[in-house]
C-alpha cells in the first residue's frame, strides 16, 4: 500500500497549524525534519526569506483578461470552461491517439517513473497525443512527452533525491516550508533544450498540459506547456519552470508561486498559483463534462490513468495529539476524493465510449517508510512499478475493485492482517 495520502494529511495539517499559530504542547517535530531542513553538501545555503511585498491590487475582471506577462498567443485556459476545452482540443491534431493522465502524490511519482520507463522496455508504449499532468504528475508530464529518450532522467528524478532536495523547514511567511531546493532542482531539469523538443513535438500536434489551482479565484487553470515551449526565449522558459513549481505548491505547507501577467488594461500584477491536486487529484476534462453537466468530445479511444497513490483505507492508531488526528482525517478525506473522482470518470468515460485503463499503487506493493522522500522506499516503488509496466499488468479496464472499499471482513479496512501504510504521516 502506499502511504502518500498520510503524508500530504500531515503537511497539510501541518500547514494549517502554522498559520493558524497554534503551538502542539508535547509533539517534538518529525524526526526527518532535521534531515529536511539541511540543503545537500554542495548547496549554497539560502538566505532567510525577507517580508512579502505587497500585491497590486486587481479584479475579478483583471484576473479572467490577463495573460503571462512578456509572452503572447493562447497558453492557458480556465480548466473548468468546456468550450475552451473543447477548442484547444479540436486544435490538437494528435488528440485522436491515446491520453495519458499523471495524477499527483509526492514521492509517489516514482511509480508512474517507473512504470514508463517499464513500458518503454516492453516495447509497447503508446505515443500519447495528449498528456495531462497534476502535482507530481506535472513533473513527471514533460519527460513522459519526450517518450523513451528522457526515461533515464526519470529514473534519476525519482531514485537519487531526498528531502533536502525537496523543502527545507521555515523561511517563508506563506508556507510550513521553503521549496528553493525543489525550484533550484527543476530549474537544472527544464533547460533550453528540453523546452525546444516539447516545442517540436507540439507542432506534430501532440499536447503537454499542466493544471494549477489560481489562488485568487479559486479556479483550476490548464496551461498549454508546449504552445509555452513554442515562444521559446528566459521568459519562455522562466514560466515553464513556474508552472511546474506552482503545481506541486501544497497550499500552507510549500509556497505559491507567483506569476507575472498583464490585465486588459495593460496594468502589471502577480497572479498567485498553487498545488493544481487542490481541486481534483488528476485532470482529465473540466469538472461539468465530467459530471454530465455539458458536453465535451474527446477524439481518442483510450484513456491511461495512473494514479500515483493507493485509495484503500487502512487501519493505523492514531495517537491523541493534534497532528495525529488531523492527519488521519486529512488522509481519509484525499482518499475520499481520489476514489470519488476515479467513480466520476469512470461514468464520464463509459458515457463518451472511452476506454479508460487504470493503474494505481495497490496491494502488490507492501513497502513501508516513515519519512517523506525516503530515497530506498522510492528506489523500490520504482522498481515495482517498472516491472508492472514491462510486464504489462499495471493498467486495469475501469476503476479497479481494489480502490472501492466495501467494509466486508475481507477487505483491507479493519483486517488485522491488512499490509500497513507505507508511511505514517
Amino acid at each position: 500500500m502506499s502511504g502518500s495520502s498520510t503524508r500530504h494529511g500531515l503537511l497539510y495539517a501541518a500547514g494549517m497549524i502554522a498559520m493558524l499559530g497554534i503551538t502542539v504542547p508535547g509533539e517534538a517535530a518529525p524526526s526527518s525534519a532535521a534531515h529536511a531542513s539541511a540543503p545537500p553538501k554542495s548547496s549554497p545555503v539560502k538566505a532567510p526569506a525577507g517580508k512579502p511585498s505587497e500585491r497590486t491590487p486587481f479584479t475579478a475582471g483583471d484576473a479572467a483578461e490577463a495573460r503571462p506577462d512578456g509572452l503572447k498567443g493562447h497558453l492557458r485556459i480556465a480548466a473548468d470552461d468546456t468550450k475552451a476545452f473543447q477548442a484547444l482540443i479540436d486544435d490538437a491534431s494528435a488528440a485522436s491517439g491515446p491520453w495519458l493522465v499523471l495524477s499527483g502524490g509526492g514521492e509517489n511519482g516514482a511509480f508512474a517513473a517507473g512504470l514508463l520507463n517499464g513500458w518503454s522496455k516492453a516495447g509497447n508504449r503508446p505515443d500519447f497525443g495528449i498528456i495531462t499532468g497534476v502535482s507530481t504528475g506535472a513533473m513527471i508530464a514533460p519527460f513522459a512527452f519526450l517518450g523513451s529518450g528522457a526515461d533515464a532522467t526519470l529514473a534519476r528524478a525519482y531514485t537519487e533525491i531526498s528531502a533536502a532536495d525537496v523543502f527545507e523547514f521555515g523561511g517563508t511567511n506563506e508556507a510550513l516550508t521553503d521549496t528553493w531546493p525543489l525550484k533550484r532542482r527543476i530549474d537544472r531539469m527544464v533547460t533550453g533544450q528540453l523546452l525546444a523538443d516539447i516545442a517540436a513535438e507540439h507542432a506534430r500536434g501532440r499536447r503537454l498540459l499542466v493544471a494549477t489551482n489560481a489562488v485568487d479565484s479559486e479556479r483550476p487553470v490548464l496551461w498549454d506547456m508546449g504552445a509555452i515551449a513554442s515562444q521559446g526565449g528566459p521568459k519562455a522558459l522562466d514560466l515553464f519552470r513556474s508552472i511546474i513549481l506552482a503545481s506541486s505548491a501544497v497550499p500552507g505547507v510549500f509556497p505559491p508561486v507567483m506569476i507575472d501577467a498583464v490585465g486588459p488594461d495593460g496594468k502589471h500584477f502577480q497572479e498567485m498559483h498553487a498545488d493544481g491536486g487542490t481541486t481534483a487529484p488528476f485532470y482529465l476534462a473540466p469538472e461539468a463534462a465530467i459530471l454530465g453537466k455539458a458536453d465535451v468530445r474527446l477524439p481518442a479511444s483510450t484513456i491511461y490513468l495512473v494514479v500515483n497513490n493507493t485509495v484503500t483505507p487502512d487501519f493505523q492508531m492514531a495517537s491523541r495529539t493534534t497532528l495525529s488526528v488531523l492527519g488521519r482525517s486529512m488522509s481519509a478525506a484525499i482518499k475520499a476524493q481520489t476514489r470519488a473522482a476515479l467513480a466520476l470518470t469512470k461514468s464520464f468515460a463509459e458515457r463518451n465510449g472511452l476506454d479508460l485503463d487504470v493503474a494505481q499503487i495497490d496491494d502488490r506493493f507492501t513497502r513501508t517508510t516513515s519519512a517523506p522522500f525516503d530515497q530506498d522506499y522510492m528506489k523500490a516503488l520504482f522498481a515495482h512499478g517498472e516491472r508492472l509496466g514491462r510486464d504489462g499488468t499495471a493498467f486495469v479496464r475501469g476503476t479497479p475493485a481494489a480502490s472501492i472499499p466495501t467494509g466486508s471482513a475481507g477487505d483491507r479496512f479493519g483486517s488485522a492482517e491488512a499490509p500497513r501504510s507505507l508511511a505514517r504521516r
